[in-house]
């Protein structure tokens, strides 16, 4: 039997050091984010505010992560031009950097000769790896939990080395 998947607020909440998220998709169809991304692309708003009901909770988590001097970390690969979904997502990312985690993109074309592992994932303080898997069109599929050595030091290189070419939220200007 699998291990039972802990949710975000447990993996976080169990951190002591680092919570690294890499994300290397250029579209995700989250049900969770459905209307809000329908919204943006009617409108081009997205909602920003730390404490609206979708956003308040995982605010809180990040802060109280982060309170504990926990390093939370995001890069994201992307291609270039950027897709709607990332123009949407790049929109909102100013609520994760306002809640404390750090966030850098890096171009697709900057990253060919990183090693990289085949999914999305957190990796939390460098040995519990939960990978983020999807189906073709983007939805959330199961996810799964890995304490495999191998894997989480390939997942650490995998971020460092996207982290090191990364550019910082607030310079990464889509095109």
């Amino acid at each position: 039997m699998p291990p039972r998947l802990p949710s975000f607020a447990e993996m976080l909440d169990s951190a002591r050091e680092s919570a690294l998220h890499l994300e290397m998709r250029d579209a995700y169809g989250v049900t969770t984010e459905a209307d809000a991304f329908a919204r943006w692309r009617e409108t081009g708003e997205t909602d920003t505010d730390q404490e609206s009901p979708y956003w308040r909770p995982w605010v809180d988590l990040v802060r109280r992560t982060v309170a504990r001097g926990v390093d939370v970390r995001r890069a994201r690969i992307v291609s270039e031009p950027v897709t709607d979904y990332i123009r949407y997502e790049h929109a909102g990312t100013v609520v994760n950097v306002a809640a404390g985690e750090h966030v850098r993109w890096l171009p697709r074309r900057k990253a060919s000769d990183i090693a990289l592992p085949g999914n999305d994932f957190w990796l939390i303080d460098g040995r519990l790896i939960r990978w983020n898997h999807f189906t073709g069109d983007g939805a959330s599929a199961p996810g799964e939990i890995s304490e495999d050595p191998a894997a989480a030091r390939l997942c650490a290189d995998a971020f460092e080395a996207v982290w090191a070419r990364g550019i910082p939220h607030d310079e990464y200007k889509i095109s």
